[in-house]
């Protein structure tokens, strides 16, 4: 089956490029993530001889880990620009669509804030699962849940309100359910999928959108219904402004990040035990005391 075409992939990685031309990108959202994956990663206890590190951008996780915890990081990223600027040795530019890597190349995966930009994210998890050896990891962070709720309501109605009609301007996302059902779909062990929730303020909308621009997450839609006009954008602006701002007039941004982990499958992982070989009954387990066949 063909894969719908949502996300212009060229488009993506220029939006990428000129963000890591800027002399001081907004790259506090990826700094945050990248710490909190690292954490997560840490949490495994284990050494990990070779670590891929996808959507490195400049806050490469090599930067960020133990040297005890991996041997070896490599970075990779769909912007050249934005790896010049990570340092260290490993370094290869790929399309998160298509990498350039041998099967089971690596025991453990990071894809960060980059598979939200794919077209086909089960396949884009299929393959990332297929570069794992047995018993490896994978830890994905990518928006989610509600994440830019507040934008995506402001510029549908704004648009609605003056050309009577609305099209695409905020990227879909996944929910935390679908993330924890596309582990299973792609045959990972153990999945768990969770969520955190960052919510940045702003003294105004406009602010916001700047830092998109600044982080290249925006403008990467196939369809994206045309420039902005001003004064659709002007009454975005005030539908935003009016429909959240805290007490002390600031706005609201919200980011929903879904962390989800899962393991190739390996003989020595734990297993659910067989239906139908339980050997206590659940009255019993329960504490509650046995009932006579019959009563």
């Amino acid at each position: 089956m063909s894969v719908p075409r949502i996300f212009d992939r060229r488009r993506v990685r220029q939006r990428r490029d000129r963000s890591a031309a800027l002399a001081e990108p907004a790259n506090f959202l990826h700094q945050e993530v990248a710490a909190r994956v690292a954490e997560r990663l840490l949490e495994v206890r284990r050494r990990h001889e070779r670590v891929l590190d996808l959507g490195a951008r400049e806050c490469a996780l090599r930067a960020v880990l133990p040297a005890e915890s991996a041997d070896m990081v490599v970075a990779c990223d769909l912007s050249h620009a934005w790896l010049a600027r990570s340092g260290g040795t490993a370094r290869v530019v790929a399309d998160e669509e298509l990498l350039p890597f041998a099967p089971a190349s690596f025991d453990a995966v990071v894809a960060r804030m980059s598979l939200h930009w794919v077209n086909d994210l089960p396949g884009a998890l299929a393959q990332l699962v297929g570069l794992l050896r047995p018993d490896g990891l994978l830890l994905a962070a990518f928006p989610g849940g509600e994440t830019l709720h507040e934008l995506r309501a402001a510029l549908l109605q704004a648009e609605l309100d003056i050309r009577g009609g609305g099209s695409p301007r905020i990227s879909p996302v996944v929910d935390l359910r679908d993330a924890a059902a596309l582990l299973q779909r792609v045959g990972l062990a153990l999945p768990v999928a969770d969520l955190d929730r960052i919510t940045v303020s702003y003294a105004d909308p406009l602010r916001l959108l700047s830092d998109l621009q600044g982080m290249g997450e925006s403008g990467g839609l196939v369809a994206h219904g045309g420039p902005l006009r001003r004064d659709v954008l002007a009454r975005a602006l005030e539908l935003y402004r009016r429909d959240h701002s805290d007490t002390d007039g600031r706005v609201r941004a919200t980011f929903d990040i879904i962390f989800a982990t899962g393991w190739r499958p390996h003989e020595s992982q734990p297993r659910p035990r067989p239906r139908g070989s339980a050997q206590v009954g659940l009255g019993e387990a329960l504490g509650r005391p046995p009932t006579a066949s019959g009563q």
